[in-house]
């Protein structure tokens, strides 16, 4: 049920976001771009960034991501690369139906040899990085794995603007061993990819999950200081780097040589910890979201100028300058994201919530049915159970054969002066009630034990439910209790009681009867003819005591019918009782699962979801029964017969009730409104109109902004909040046209010291901030002045970190 629903949402959320018709598209990146991700640890990272830019991009076709491990993650050893179909297949398969088929063709692998299996954790760091110089054959096969990325990135130069300038990014996380690799990989990767690019610009992101270090806090931050300081090393102005990385298939080695600068043209630190020291709820997809929004932003593709130049667009140049200290150090950049759209997940089980309680109401809004009508719905009518009860007893035919029945010789005479019970005992002994138990009394017990009283009732309600879609679960239950006003089965003991009151009566006059004498019933009499006589008694006995014998068993029949049928009926306001209480739990569980859903999302994007979509819900059921009828949700091409449904169970039930929202509710025009307006829409809806406070639409923006400038807080714990050199920049993704962007562009215009503009993007589901802040350095991240204590304590103890000379390391600050 949770599964079906979450795909139910999730599905819905989906679509919304891939219908391109509700105004959104993509943006394209202009140069080619690949994503290197460095160590195991990072291959977490691959399969949300794939996702995000296939979504974002409309170029993302040609994006490649590279990723080097120790073969742990994809369960491979040794060197080797994603040449491969089946591997590519296997390492790639994960991404099925989230991206085209050829997705696993861009993403490669390359594993190298781990130290971490049979070596010392004290010098993990230091033998991965010399053994990467040992071993020839991992170097070549490196080599050999860029230049086949190299050559496959010349396959989507038509997707391309220029092919002047490559981006790579390379991603690693800051504990993790592999990244003592990083100026290697880079530049050797840099050095292969110059062959066919004029320039390569080189960004690194550094991941910190202070969540994962709850266990190896003290080795985890002491690695991670050691890359700072290493990183620290690679981004000074006098860094350089030489070393026989080329290797060709002859084994001959030539030199990858850097000259004195920066390694890389920004480092971007991003924690899952923001500056405010709050954990993410969304743990790392929050810097994957900043990864792939940052990328856009500094290799994005103009498509209409006139935005673009008029909306302060992004000067990579003019930002780097600004986080440059006056002795020339380098700043480090860190990022914060925020997204505001349609909480579609929410809407859709929210919607189908209210749907589903619309049904319910409707089915427990019984029609006003007098107890004649009620009794006649079940066939439990006077009428019906009466001629049920004949039907089981024979007719009278064998009643009128019993005057053949062999007699006594007695004179009429004799007869005249009995009671009618003697004379049946003088003429036929024992004969008349044996005749009478065996072809009427044992037969009626015989027919009524063959009948299927419970089954034939079922049946009935059943066809009855189908026909009269207005009576449901509900009406049975209800109609079925017997401390409920206007009971079926209060009126069936009534008629019971009624029947046997009749009854005891009638067998009371019987038995009177029988003591009445012979010579005092209306029966034909002539003098001196004594057989005449007494075969007109005769005939006259079987046609009143017999025939009155006979509708004393048609009553006890029907008595005993009666009886079964409250049996049944008492059998099935229990099942009915249990039906009524599943739908009810389903309604729980769907009113559980919505408000689930809005509490993840923000206090304000998902305030009001439930009390406007009810309105919503209820106005298009309305709608829809105006032009379709009033039972239209009951016929078999919506919802169909609910019992039949329940009878396989709730989950049958929930996936039709899935099947009618989507396709005649969710893909109403009720829901192709712009995020702005929905959102507007749901901040006025109001139950209580006697406080009626009405959201005008500049405050609604001035909520927007605030709630996208409060969400995208920079992901890093930062010592002084506004360090020294602190800048910032914060960039709109939305549509430039939309009223939101005019207003934000304009909002504290006067005031704001920090550059803003806009990435032009023609959508209507939602808009997106990222904000940009760089400047700080080492010393200024709390990670790293928590670590370092951590990082000392090891190096004392004879932990060896690094692979290059620690002497060419700065001091630690």
């Amino acid at each position: 049920m949770e599964r079906l629903l979450e795909r139910f949402a999730a599905d819905y959320a989906a679509d919304q976001d891939r219908q391109s018709g509700k105004g959104d598209d993509q943006s394209s990146i202009h140069y080619p771009a690949v994503f290197l991700f460095i160590g195991d640890k990072s291959a977490g990272a691959i399969e949300p960034v794939m996702k995000i830019n296939h979504k974002k991009w409309d170029n993302s076709a040609g994006v490649m991501y590279f990723h080097v491990g120790t073969g742990a993650a994809d369960g491979s050893s040794g060197a080797s690369t994603a040449s491969g179909h089946a591997q590519r297949q296997a390492q790639a398969g994960t991404f099925a139906g989230q991206e085209p088929p050829e997705a696993e063709l861009r993403l490669s692998r390359f594993a190298m040899g781990s130290a971490s299996a049979g070596g010392d954790a004290k010098t993990m760091r230091k033998e991965l990085y010399q053994s990467f110089y040992r071993n020839e054959e991992q170097l070549y096969g490196l080599n050999r794995a860029l230049r086949q990325l190299s050559y496959n990135i010349a396959d989507y130069g038509r997707l391309y603007s220029s092919f002047d300038r490559i981006h790579l990014s390379v991603i690693t996380r800051v504990d993790d061993p592999l990244n003592v690799f990083i100026p290697e990989i880079s530049l050797l990767a840099q050095s292969i990819f110059s062959q066919s690019f004029k320039s390569v610009q080189m960004d690194l992101y550094v991941l910190i999950s202070e969540r994962d270090q709850m266990e190896a806090f003290g080795y985890g931050s002491s690695a991670g200081v050691a890359f700072l300081r290493e990183l620290e090393l690679m981004q000074s102005q006098d860094y350089s780097f030489s070393a026989e990385l080329h290797v060709t298939e002859d084994g001959l080695s030539i030199p990858v040589t850097h000259q004195s600068a920066p390694l890389f043209d920004l480092v971007y630190v991003l924690s899952d910890k923001n500056e405010r020291g709050i954990s993410a709820s969304g743990g790392m997809q929050g810097n994957y979201e900043i990864i792939c929004h940052l990328s856009l932003l500094k290799n994005r593709k103009q498509r209409e100028s006139h935005y673009d130049m008029n909306t302060g667009g992004y000067n990579n140049t003019s930002f780097k300058n600004n986080i440059m200290t006056e002795s020339g150090r380098q700043g480090l950049v860190s990022a914060g994201f925020s997204r505001v759209k349609r909480p579609n997940e929410s809407i859709a089980l929210a919607v189908l919530y209210h749907f589903y309680g619309g049904l319910l109401k409707r089915m427990n809004h019984l029609p006003d049915y007098s107890l004649k009508e009620k009794l006649s719905f079940f066939g439990l009518d006077p009428a019906s159970v009466s001629e049920k009860a004949a039907g089981l007893v024979p007719d009278n035919r064998k009643i009128a054969e019993m005057t053949g029945m062999m007699t006594h010789p007695v004179s009429y005479a004799s007869l005249k002066r009995m009671t009618l019970r003697e004379a049946e005992e003088a003429l036929f002994g024992g004969g008349c009630e044996a005749y009478f138990e065996s072809n009427y009394v044992q037969e009626a017990l015989h027919r009524l034990g063959r009948l299927q009283a419970g089954e034939e009732l079922q049946a009935h309600i059943r066809r009855r439910l189908r026909d009269l879609t207005g009576i449901g679960v509900f009406g049975i239950a209800e109609w079925t209790d017997e401390n409920a006003a206007g009971s079926v089965l209060m009126a069936l003991q009534s008629r019971i009681r009624d029947i046997a009151g009749h009854l005891e009566s009638e067998k009371a006059q019987l038995v009177d009867y029988y003591e009445s004498r012979v010579e005092d019933q209306p029966f034909p009499k002539r003098p001196l003819m004594e057989k005449h006589n007494v075969r007109s008694f005769i005939r006259f006995f079987f046609e009143t005591v017999y025939q009155r014998k006979l509708g004393l068993l048609q009553l006890e029949t029907e008595l005993k019918l009666y009886r079964r049928y409250e049996a049944e009926l008492a059998r099935i306001h229990e099942e009915y009782k249990h039906k009524a209480q599943e739908l009810k739990r389903l309604q729980e569980t769907l009113l559980d699962a919505a408000r689930a859903s809005i509490r993840t999302a923000d206090d304000y994007i998902g305030q009001n979801i439930m009390e406007y979509y009810g309105v919503v819900t209820e106005e298009l059921m309305r709608d829809l029964e105006a032009r379709r009828g009033a039972d239209v949700f009951f016929e078999e091409r919506y919802m169909g017969g609910i019992t039949e449904l329940l009878d396989e169970g709730q989950g049958r039930i929930l996936a039709r009730l899935i099947e009618v929202c989507r396709k005649e509710l969710l893909e109403s025009a009720a829901f192709n409104q712009t995020f702005e307006e929905e959102l507007l829409n749901r901040a006025n809806v109001t139950t209580d109109y006697n406080n009626r406070q009405i959201l005008s639409k500049e405050e609604l923006f001035k909520k927007l902004y605030r709630t996208l400038e409060d969400n995208a807080v920079i992901n890093v714990r930062l010592l002084e909040y506004t360090q020294e050199h602190r800048y910032e920049e914060k960039y709109f993704f939305g549509d430039a046209e939309s009223e939101f962007i005019r207003y934000a562009l304009g909002a504290d215009e006067t005031s704001r010291i920090y550059k803003l503009g806009v990435a032009h993007e023609k959508r209507s589901s939602g808009v997106e901030k990222l904000n940009i802040m760089g400047g700080f350095h080492l010393e200024d991240l709390m990670y790293y002045r928590n670590g370092r204590v951590y990082y000392e304590t090891y190096v004392r103890n004879g932990y060896e970190f690094h692979g290059m000379e620690v002497e060419r390391l700065p001091e630690l600050r």
